[in-house]
């Protein structure tokens, strides 16, 4: 491998891929600030990031690597898919799937090669290790969730309607948002048990707080919301929506219990009695 050509040449496939460097980072599921720090030097590529380059960006591993005749450099892509594309992309969302429906501990890497329909070689390529690639799933929704979450906001006309907004995204009202919260759900458990784990859970945390704490803050500004210090709010306002998107996780839907409907009423009115100004409601 030539070291000096490999971040040179990722270099060229972000720029041909004409999106930013957090965003590739996104697509290929790898932290940024190791994506940062291989792109400059004080760290290595492993084999399994470069593979997931490669097949991310449809170019060839052996001109990653500088090992191949290949000059040519990857055409532009576009963004048209924000996602992780080809092998990699599967292999982390049926990671997803299974623990959402079985728990981390319950997951093996042969269980995530049958649900490709591959073999647990081809699942090591890209993840060599089962905790990387359940790292992966998880950093995979975090992304996933942070990518709809600035989407959401961006299309509201003000704050109120950011906010509101965002308690769309989190109450589980499809098997898709139900999938997502039990991954969480099992992430709270595992962030105990793994330096990991609990440093992504940390990570997702201080992210989600501070998009909420902004919200606050732009509402003040707007004069719709009512003067509050921004953290502390935002520190309830999400721990309010974790609870109760806990009890409709475990109620089963149509069952009796807290309902999804429940959970979106309940948090409504919560920021319309503590939040809101009065003559705007959320």
């Amino acid at each position: 491998m030539n070291e000096d050509t490999v971040p040179v040449r990722v270099r060229q496939v972000i720029a041909a891929a004409e999106v930013s460097q957090r965003e590739f980072a996104r697509r290929i599921v790898m932290d940024p600030s190791k994506l940062s720090r291989s792109l400059s030097g004080a760290r290595r590529f492993t084999v399994a990031e470069l593979s997931r380059i490669a097949a991310t960006a449809g170019v060839d591993a052996g001109w990653l690597l500088g090992t191949s005749g290949e000059t040519r450099r990857p055409r532009g892509q576009g963004t048209t898919d924000p996602a992780p594309g080809g092998r990699p992309a599967q292999i982390v969302r049926e990671t997803v799937e299974l623990i959402a429906r079985r728990g981390f501990h319950s997951v093996r890497v042969a269980d995530i090669a049958e649900a490709c329909h591959t073999s647990t070689a081809a699942i090591h390529y890209h993840f060599p290790g089962r905790d990387e690639l359940l790292e992966a799933a998880v950093r995979w929704c975090m992304d996933e969730d942070t990518a709809r979450r600035d989407t959401r906001i961006a299309e509201a006309a003000d704050a109120v309607e950011e906010l509101r907004q965002l308690i769309e995204m989190q109450t589980p009202y499809t098997e898709r948002q139900r999938v997502q919260w039990s991954v969480w759900l099992d992430l709270w458990a595992e962030a105990a048990r793994s330096t990991a784990v609990g440093g992504l859970h940390v990570e997702y945390y201080r992210q989600w707080r501070t998009t909420v704490a902004d919200v606050l803050r732009r509402g003040m500004t707007q004069g719709v919301f009512r003067p509050v210090e921004p953290e502390p709010a935002a520190l309830r306002l999400t721990a309010l929506i974790d609870g109760l998107a806990s009890q409709v996780l475990a109620t089963a839907p149509g069952g009796p219990g807290t309902s999804a409907l429940d959970m979106h009423n309940a948090l409504l009115a919560y920021v319309d009695e503590t939040l809101t100004l009065p003559g705007r409601t959320a």
